[in-house]
């Protein structure tokens, strides 16, 4: 792309309106306060696909490095710049087979321990919120009829006055 198509787009973007952070007024959502949301089933659906994918790395992308450095060492011999080749290319692949499926492996890791943890976090807000109900209970049952004065505080009426006053 060159610059001048660069600028071109760029500039009709802006004057649309383009925002990077938000979106935008005349698209109706039900979250607008721009936080991100995860649902557990998001969450379950990475770390599957990671697992997924080191499992097929491992059956497949894997190459006998014993073989491998094997027949580098047989050409090098017979006089071949190919076997020191084979060589680096054996290593490199392994090393690189490695980093990727490590990769893997701390996606699932970390998808496992999100859940756990947001699980962990619902479960004590939960019970949070179940003990100021409990206190809240506690201040619904009353002493004495509704809208009268609690006689706890203010005594007994007289039997002149009324309950309300």
């Amino acid at each position: 792309m060159a610059w001048d198509e660069w600028e071109e787009l760029k500039g009709k973007h802006t004057s649309t309106g383009m925002q990077l952070n938000g979106i935008p007024a005349d698209e109706t959502t039900t979250t607008t306060t721009g936080d991100l949301e995860v649902g557990h089933g998001d969450l379950t659906k990475l770390g599957k696909s990671a697992h997924e994918l080191y499992n097929q790395l491992w059956d497949r992308a894997r190459v006998n490095v014993a073989s491998s450095d094997s027949a580098a060492g047989s050409l090098t011999k017979q006089g071949f710049e190919l076997g020191s080749g084979l060589k680096h290319v054996s290593s490199r692949w392994d090393e690189q087979l490695k980093s990727l499926m490590d990769a893997c492996a701390q996606i699932t890791n970390h998808m496992q321990t999100t859940k756990r943890v947001h699980d962990d976090d619902d479960n004590y807000i939960r019970r949070q919120m179940s003990s100021i109900d409990a206190l809240d209970a506690g201040f619904d049952e009353r002493v004495g009829e509704p809208g009268g004065k609690n006689p706890a505080y203010y005594g007994k009426p007289d039997k002149g006055e009324k309950k309300d006053e």
